[in-house]
């Protein structure tokens, strides 16, 4: 799996591809990460990558025609294009089912957008999918691009140990429940926590159980959207329901 990154600071990603668990991905060459400045593929002595809008108003608008060659020369290192892949408020909300759909395919080309935005002439020649982090603004696509670097990598085999990301947040539709670990008792100036002692008796159903109630719990009262989307989906067994009833949300 190859992902081509057009952007202005490559800089930013070095530290994020050879650090932490995800490196593994990245390393073994399993998300093939390959970084293509976009200042290399514009003109003059300035490398001007962007000017003012028409029609005027606030901020620079990144200029179509760098853009195009710097997408060209993937192209051509490629033998192909892949899916181009546009970071914007605007954009489909990324979601763990849509990390789970790119990770099952061949990569993507990541542009990242700087200033008031991109030439709208090249997103709607070259942009395959637009995709947004959530409602918010930052000042750039590389954070958002690296969110979902990281998010796939995760997903690859090898990276997590194997059940770990089979038990996310998202993964089944529910929040993840609550983790503890030692010591069982915590001793703290304002009082004792201890563990929850179901998770101390080794029966493995109760604990199971325990869980599930946890994060059918938590989603219902934080997220009561995805509840009902896995509702809807069939995903909740009768004890589910039961349970959800015996919280008295609704």
């Amino acid at each position: 799996m190859r992902f081509d990154v057009i952007t202005l600071f490559p800089e930013l990603f070095g530290p994020h591809l050879a650090s932490g668990i995800t490196r593994r991905a990245f390393a073994s060459g399993q998300v093939d990460v390959r970084l293509w400045p976009l200042r290399d593929h514009a003109d003059g002595p300035y490398r001007r990558v962007d000017d003012r809008p028409f029609g005027g108003g606030p901020g620079m608008v990144m200029l179509a025609e760098p853009l195009q060659r710097a997408l060209d020369t993937v192209r051509a290192d490629r033998g192909n294009l892949p899916p181009v892949v546009h970071f914007t408020p605007t954009g489909r909300a990324l979601t763990q089912a849509l990390v789970q759909e790119i990770a099952a395919g061949p990569g993507a080309l990541l542009l990242c957008g700087r200033y008031e935005g991109i030439d709208q002439r090249f997103i709607d020649r070259h942009v395959t999918q637009e995709i947004s982090l959530g409602d918010f603004v930052l000042s750039g696509g590389e954070l958002p691009a690296l969110v979902l670097l990281d998010a796939v990598a995760r997903l690859q085999p090898g990276v997590l140990h194997a059940p770990s990301h089979q038990q996310d947040s998202f993964s089944d539709g529910l929040l993840e429940g609550p983790a503890y670990s030692r010591p069982e008792r915590w001793l703290t100036p304002d009082g004792e926590w201890p563990v929850p002692p179901v998770l101390l008796s080794g029966h493995h159903g109760e604990i199971a159980a325990w869980r599930r109630q946890r994060a059918l719990e938590l989603t219902a009262r934080r997220r009561p959207d995805l509840i009902m989307a896995a509702r809807a989906a069939g995903r909740l067994s009768a004890a589910d329901e039961r349970f959800l009833v015996s919280l008295a949300l609704y």
